[in-house]
């Protein structure tokens, strides 16, 4: 409410045929008032005919001027007020108006349309009246005008607008909010949503709703606010697509239709599950590693390192579920743990570790020097000391010649094990004049033999010395 305050009327002095002559500028200069704020207007009169006196922004109509002029050049009797203001109601609805003073008053909903009048107290009187009436205000843009005259005696009067919100009046639902709009924030992983503010005067607030894109909208909402923009921090991070949407709600439990869907996809920043099943073997290229696919990895890392508890660092690489550490030494232990990758690049924990030992495939050098001794009762063997450092035995093998004397083969019978520090082996039950051929094979510690390898071995011919009496 503002109340009018003196304010003269400003002259300008011109000149007429010599004469000085006051001309009066119009009080009722252009004046805007922001809705929903009244535009108010002062005529000296009860017609509201003429220049109004004076015009100004009044936020609510609750006056009493007593017996005074409302204004400054104004009689304080025979007076006219009139209020004015333009203003969106939204999707409209049920409203009470009610008017009071002293002395006539009138109310109009769009003046100059039919039934435009509501409320009509038009009389002189020196008691206050008053009047309430329900009316339906239309969706959309409306203008309410009251005018207030007083003809003698004490002017007062009261205005106001209000709508009604029990749920068994109010069945008009608000409009649906307009433009929606959301921005993600990449590297926080929140939504903002924000929308245009609801014109209902009966507004209670907005619902904010999420799906899976695709999905349908829950029946509880994400949040409840009574502003015009909502920040989602429960997002999750995984790269996927979600979509909102806003309903607007009056105290009488109306909802609107759901706004437009807004879309985002979030950030992916959620690891695929750790690989298990991590199992190893060796292979003749190198130590192969292997695992279980796990759902979402686009690649997998292989970590390896010395021992279980170790530093370990990346060896490699692939999209497959296994991998082969070419790298790996023969006969060396290693411990590798895996991790899986999504296609955004998020790396999920290592995965228990595991040891693998890639198998020594090189054999031993063959063995030299073999000599062979016939004696009283079979031969001894003797031999050069091999140098190959994971040595762990000879076999020393004999066998018998077949076929004639341009082309002869030596079958080998299986041989006696010996320890890798010994260089001789003797038989001593073979028959006198056995004619024999000898083989002396290296053995390392994973088994890997020369002659099987290279299929090839220093043969000695050798006969048993024939001691049977004639």
């Amino acid at each position: 409410m503002n109340p009018a305050r003196s304010t003269a009327a400003a002259t300008v002095l011109a000149t007429a045929a010599g004469l000085l002559a006051a001309v009066a500028t119009p009080a009722s200069a252009a004046v805007t008032c922001t809705s929903p704020v009244f535009k108010r207007t002062f005529y000296a009169n009860t017609t509201f005919s003429g220049t109004p006196q004076k015009t100004d922004c009044d936020s609510a109509i609750d006056q009493d001027w007593g017996t005074g002029a409302p204004a400054s050049g104004l009689p304080s009797n025979n007076f006219g007020v009139r209020w004015t203001v333009t203003r969106d109601f939204g999707s409209g609805g049920p409203f009470t108006l009610s008017a009071s003073g002293l002395d006539g008053i009138r109310v109009y909903l769009d003046p100059g349309t039919a039934d435009a009048r509501k409320i009509s107290l038009w009389t002189n009187t020196s008691t206050t009246v008053s009047k309430t009436v329900n009316v339906t205000v239309p969706a959309g843009k409306h203008t309410l005008r009251v005018d207030y005259v007083n003809w003698t005696g004490s002017a007062k009067v009261k205005f106001g607008y209000a709508p009604r919100t029990s749920a068994s009046v109010d069945t008009v639902a608000p409009l649906r909010p307009t433009g929606a709009a959301v921005a993600y924030d990449q590297a926080t992983g929140k939504a903002k949503l924000t929308w245009a503010k609801n014109k209902e005067m009966d507004l209670a607030g907005y619902r904010v709703y999420r799906r899976e894109k695709g999905g349908t909208f829950p029946a509880t909402p994400l949040a409840t606010t009574t502003s015009t923009s909502y920040t989602d921090a429960t997002l999750p991070v995984t790269g996927a697509a979600f979509e909102y949407s806003v309903r607007a709600y009056d105290k009488a439990g109306n909802v609107s239709s759901w706004a437009a869907a807004l879309a985002v996809t979030t950030a992916d920043r959620t690891a695929p599950g750790v690989p298990s099943g991590v199992g190893t073997a060796s292979e003749p290229d190198g130590l192969w590693v292997g695992w279980g696919a796990v759902e979402g990895a686009a690649s997998y890392r292989v970590y390896r390192a010395a021992t279980a508890d170790g530093t370990y660092t990346p060896v490699g690489s692939t999209a497959e579920d296994s991998y082969v550490d070419t790298s790996a030494v023969e006969g060396a232990t290693y411990y590798y743990r895996v991790t899986s990758l999504d296609a955004a690049g998020n790396e999920s924990a290592r995965s228990t570790a595991v040891s693998g030992k890639r198998k020594d495939l090189t054999p031993p050098s063959a063995v030299t020097g073999v000599e062979v001794t016939p004696t009283e009762y079979g031969f001894y063997v003797t031999w050069d000391a091999n140098p190959t450092p994971d040595l762990e035995s000879y076999v020393v093998r004999r066998g018998e010649l077949w076929g004639d004397e341009e082309q002869q083969v030596c079958s080998l019978y299986p041989g006696y094990y010996v320890s890798a520090g010994t260089t001789s082996y003797e038989y001593q039950t073979v028959p006198d004049g056995e004619q024999s051929c000898f083989i002396v094979d290296a053995i390392d510690d994973d088994g890997n033999s020369s002659f099987q390898w290279t299929g090839e071995a220093q043969i000695v011919v050798a006969t048993e010395l024939d001691l049977t009496t004639p």
